[in-house]
């Protein structure tokens, strides 16, 4: 390869957006194309070649054993991961790093070449997306206080076995904060319930009467109990009524109250 060829794909190279950057089997630098230089910082975008790798940025994998770029070197494989990355300017970044061995003529493996993505702003959209799918399970599972000592939590839409975990943590960590004896899961918004939705139930009633609390299943509307029948569901020992009204009538039955009627004077 001559000279030319040389010049052609180091230009070629400093014209990609990603980060390339190659080491020598101690870790110093041997190449950088513009983006790496970039992403050094200004203390040391003059001084990259010779640095060892570490030194130009700074994250957990670095100078151990998870390092995708000593993997590569140890076994000839690639290897990729993501990390935090501080650099020297003080910004901090996420990477999603990609290690290749670097070899010459013979196959020989004289060090490491790493690609390097900035993926911070997917991160942080990551992160805002599970904040907000968290705010909006919160408010679709909310576990009220309807009574001392009686709980509601109203279900609306499809029960997948996520939210049947959550609304299953919910509920036990009321149950536990308040030390509730009874607790209301209502279903009247619930369109249909199938084999797997009952099972969900079924088991949430079950971790209830664990923790001490008897679990009363509402708003079964005649369509639910048809398709309940057909399927030949088994809901055991289960407490149920068709409206929220019966089973609060109920739960203060439970815990020994009554509703009297104020009489007129």
């Amino acid at each position: 390869m001559n000279n030319h060829d040389i010049q052609l794909r180091g230009k070629i190279l400093d014209q990609i957006p990603t980060t390339v950057i190659a080491v020598d089997k101690d870790f110093k630098i041997v190449y950088a194309n513009n983006a790496a230089v970039n992403m050094a910082g200004s203390k040391l975008q003059e001084n990259v070649i010779g640095k060892y790798c570490y030194e130009v940025s700074n994250n957990k994998h670095c100078k151990t054993s998870e390092c995708c770029v000593y993997k590569a070197m140890k076994d000839g494989h690639m290897h990729s991961a993501r990390s935090e990355t501080f650099f020297h300017d003080g910004d901090k970044v996420h990477l999603e790093q990609t290690a290749v061995p670097l070899k010459d003529d013979d196959g020989n493996i004289i060090g490491g070449l790493e690609f390097v993505l900035d993926i911070t702003q997917k991160v942080l959209a990551e992160e805002r997306l599970a904040e907000q799918s968290y705010t909006i399970r919160e408010m679709s599972t909310p576990t009220i206080k309807l009574w001392e000592g009686i709980l509601v939590l109203p279900v609306v839409g499809v029960i997948d076995s996520d939210r049947a975990q959550h609304m299953m943590d919910s509920m036990l960590n009321k149950i536990l904060e308040t030390s509730s004896r009874v607790i209301i899961l209502d279903i009247h918004g619930v369109a249909s319930v199938d084999t797997a939705v009952a099972n969900h139930i079924i088991k949430i009633t079950k971790a209830t009467r664990l923790m001490g609390c008897e679990c009363l299943l509402s708003g079964i509307s005649p369509s639910v109990a048809q398709t309940i029948v057909q399927l030949g569901i088994e809901m055991g020992s289960i407490k149920t009524t068709s409206t929220l009204s019966d089973a609060l009538e109920e739960a203060l039955s439970i815990i020994n109250l009554e509703v009297i009627p104020k009489s007129d004077k």
